[in-house]
């Protein structure tokens, strides 16, 4: 599926730059200016991951595991539909656990249970992780018709979504054969093991920014690999492969830089105080909507 990249949907439909991407947020940023927004991005994606979490180990017994790909899509899935509409559309809660629960299905995912099933796990998340209380009831947060079935919508049938770990894994192999063959010792790479590991979390947080929404997924891979070889001390061994590897080098360097200031601003943001602040200021939803009509505001408020 990698070598179809560029005739994908994914390569034709969700591929943007920065300026295009925020112009579509515009109703969003009314509300928050772009380092809040982008503490959002981190929030939303550690959110996700903890509601996913969550449903894992209450099926402990059951036998079920969350592979982090389904996760992985489910981001990607909540990040594209706020790319279309806004957070006073839909509650993002509510969006959230109906992406897990499609990305489920769409990676193969063997779950018994529904998309309200994940809904159920998202006020215990809140409350025990951030302290922000949150009544997991559809119809009182802009509840829909169906809301997997706007969400397929919204995302244009886009369900297949092609992430930077299968790249990445080429991209490891191809250094380790490079830098045996440039030692001429036949010298393996040391702690090969240690390097995959970092280099997967890397490619992991890069869900809490924007980069999967501005690279194809080799750049992000890439440069998942230089910046988990940099935090390892070790960017240096990668001076000679990178010579050879044939990439947009000016698109990897935008891409490593991304992924650093989500970083600095991940170190310094405190989630469980900013967090309630930034609900405070998240769009009130607006009354039910259907795939087919949306109708004037009824609804309170999230809380």
């Amino acid at each position: 599926m990698a070598q179809n990249f560029w005739k994908s949907s994914h390569a034709q439909q969700w591929i943007f730059d920065k300026t295009e991407i925020w112009k579509q947020r515009g109703e969003d940023m009314k509300v928050y200016n772009e380092e809040e927004y982008n503490r959002l991005n981190i929030f939303w994606a550690n959110f996700i991951t903890a509601v996913a979490t969550e449903y894992a180990h209450s099926h402990a017994n059951g036998g079920y595991k969350l592979r982090q790909q389904m996760i992985a899509t489910a981001i990607v899935y909540f990040k594209r539909f706020y790319l279309r509409q806004s957070f006073r559309d839909i509650c993002p809660f509510l969006v959230a656990s109906t992406a897990l629960f499609l990305a489920c299905k769409v990676e193969e995912t063997s779950i018994p249970t529904s998309a309200s099933s994940f809904l159920k796990h998202t006020s215990t998340v809140l409350q025990k992780r951030w302290a922000v209380p949150f009544e997991p009831n559809p119809a009182k947060h802009g509840g829909i018709y169906d809301p997997e079935f706007l969400l397929v919508e919204i995302l244009d049938c886009c369900l297949v979504v092609h992430h930077p770990f299968r790249p990445m894994a080429e991209f490891l192999d191809d250094f380790r054969q490079f830098s045996l063959s440039a030692s001429g010792t036949n010298t393996p790479v040391k702690d090969t093991d240690a390097i995959e590991a970092q280099c997967q979390k890397v490619a992991n947080d890069s869900l809490r920014c924007d980069v999967g929404l501005i690279f194809p997924p080799h750049i992000v891979a890439l440069s998942s690999i230089i910046v988990a070889m940099e935090l390892m001390g070790r960017g240096e061994e990668l001076e000679g492969w990178l010579v050879e590897v044939d990439v947009d080098i000016e698109k990897v360097i935008d891409c490593v830089d991304q992924i650093y200031k989500m970083y600095t601003l991940w170190k310094s943001f405190d989630e469980k105080e900013e967090v309630k602040k930034l609900m405070a200021k998240l769009p009130k939803p607006n009354s039910p909507i259907t795939h087919q009509q949306q109708q004037p505001s009824t609804s309170n408020n999230y809380f």
